[in-house]
């Protein structure tokens, strides 16, 4: 533990050196405990930030996106390939979008070992072999048999600033998640923490999960991540985070998701594309502390949108991907139906704060313009420690909370009167199925302006659930946040329906 710490000071007092060139120059072999990497960030955040190091020979410095995939790591060079362990590592190559270096080490019997560039890692395909230089790695990915017994498929990427996605048995990729989300739609701009060293614990034979800890860089903070994922079904991570601000953070966004929405039956105007549907996630679920829990679809708005939805102590949030079937979205290449959704379930004490759900326009499926993630209503601190643990769950479905139906579909048109718009609602499983032969529930529709009408609600034979219609009359107005609620007997019977209609 000394050395290591004594490795953290010379990083930290050589203010014109780079991270990695103070890192290159500390010893072979350091003691590694799971208090090291924050000491380390403790440390990191009492100094000014510095920049990682960008610099890449010319012929990598100005890739194009299919010249970067175009440099692969060899499979027979993943790390632990030979010892017939239950995980393998693949690095990144630096390039692209994905320049800053980034060090990797593997911790192994209480000792961190620096893990060594080699071009011979590397097939560069047709553009020029690096030298000899050092240029280190960009990030890491994580291969284990998810599928099948005898396949190492790749469960996991963390790459670029302070992202990573995961996908669970059966998914491809899709959302991502970010340690840490600052200034996410300010006006002044935001700020991309990144990750500027991953310690990687030797894989246990027999033992499927594997512990990574990563140290979080920015100008406004330094952070330290415990990462335990354990594949399969559904994918877990175990996150221990600890945050030290260097300044007073009034903009942070805790377990930050990320995801792509273009269109869906519910909000499809003006998309001229042969798919029913086009996105990565669908919806916004928020399980709060008062036990609501709350179902938002998501909109791609004509201008940017941001959504609080104020709690204390939240139960969970995510992102996620209701539709399931290929007939939803008729994609052979995208594969939208197997993408993961992604549960955030808080552990411990968060306090009062909002989740926050930021929309922004795209007019294509090309870019992520999703944004969720949790908001304490106290800034954090210049010069203090703050603690968020929480259990990620890249999953089909959120986990628990089957007591209540769940709205399986919900979509809109023209009403058949002038100046209003039609939304139908299907909602299915849980309470609802319990409803005696002859009872329906009682739905209460609210909007903030405008005039609701028409509320129906109905049996649909086709989902065993009920079916809900009602047209909205908002008049002169450009955006109505609707509310819509199923009860018996006074009792929610399914989660509550959130939505923002914009004009």
């Amino acid at each position: 533990m000394l050395a290591a710490l004594s490795l953290s000071t010379v990083l930290l007092a050589e203010e014109t050196a780079h991270f990695s060139e103070a890192q290159a120059a500390g010893p072979e072999e350091t003691p590694f405990d799971g208090g090291t990497v924050r000491e380390m960030a403790r440390r990191l955040a009492q100094q000014p930030f510095k920049a990682p190091a960008e610099n890449l020979p010319a012929a990598l410095n100005d890739l194009t996106y299919d010249q970067y995939r175009d440099i692969r790591y060899r499979p027979a060079q993943a790390l632990w390939r030979e010892g017939g362990l239950p995980f393998q590592m693949q690095m990144f190559h630096r390039g692209f979008l994905y320049k800053p270096r980034v060090e990797m080490y593997e911790v192994a019997g209480g000792t961190a070992r620096p893990i060594r560039y080699n071009p011979e890692l590397f097939d560069f395909q047709n553009l020029p072999r690096p030298g000899s230089e050092d240029l280190g790695f960009a990030g890491f990915r994580l291969h284990a048999p998810i599928n099948r017994a005898d396949y190492y498929d790749e469960v996991c990427a963390f790459l670029g600033a302070s992202y990573f996605r995961a996908v669970a048995r059966g998914h491809i990729y899709g959302l991502s998640a970010r340690g840490l989300a600052i200034g996410t739609a300010d006006p002044k701009g935001e700020e991309f923490p990144l990750f500027r060293a991953f310690w990687v614990e030797r894989p246990r034979e027999g033992v499927n999960a594997i512990t990574v800890h990563a140290l979080l860089d920015s100008p406004s903070c330094a952070a330290a991540f415990r990462f335990g994922i354990r594949p399969g079904r559904t994918t877990l991570f175990d996150v221990e985070s600890t945050v030290f601000p260097r300044v007073d953070m009034a903009t942070a966004g805790i377990a930050s998701l990320t995801s792509m929405f273009w269109f869906s039956p519910l909000n499809r105007a003006g998309r001229d594309d042969w798919r029913p549907a086009v996105h990565d996630s669908d919806g916004l679920l928020m399980f709060t502390g008062r036990g609501e829990r709350i179902w938002r679809p998501l909109n791609n708005p004509r201008d940017l949108q941001l959504s609080a939805f104020g709690d204390v102590n939240p139960r969970g949030f995510g992102l996620m991907q209701r539709r399931r079937d290929f007939d939803s979205y008729e994609d052979l290449e995208a594969r939208y139906e197997k993408r993961p959704s992604l549960w955030v379930e808080p552990i411990g004490d968060w306090g009062e704060g909002a989740v926050q759900l930021v929309e922004i326009p795209t007019t294509g499926e090309i870019h992520d313009n999703i944004v969720a993630f949790w908001r304490p209503k106290e800034p954090l601190r210049a010069k203090g420690e703050y603690r968020y643990t929480f259990r990620l769950h890249w999953c089909d479905e959120a986990p628990g909370n089957l007591e209540l139906g769940r709205v399986t579909e919900a979509r809109s048109g023209a009403s058949w009167t002038q100046g209003g718009r039609l939304f139908v609602l299907d909602a299915a499983g849980g309470a609802l199925e319990n409803l005696a032969p002859d009872a329906r529930p009682e739905v209460n529709v609210s909007a903030s302006t405008g005039e609701v009408r028409n509320v129906v609600a109905q049996r649909n034979p086709e989902t065993q659930g009920w079916r809900i219609s009602f047209d909205l009359f908002p008049g002169d107005a450009r955006m109505v946040e609707l509310r819509v609620e199923m009860k018996a007997g006074g009792e929610a019977v399914a989660e509550t329906l959130l939505y923002r209609w914009t004009a």
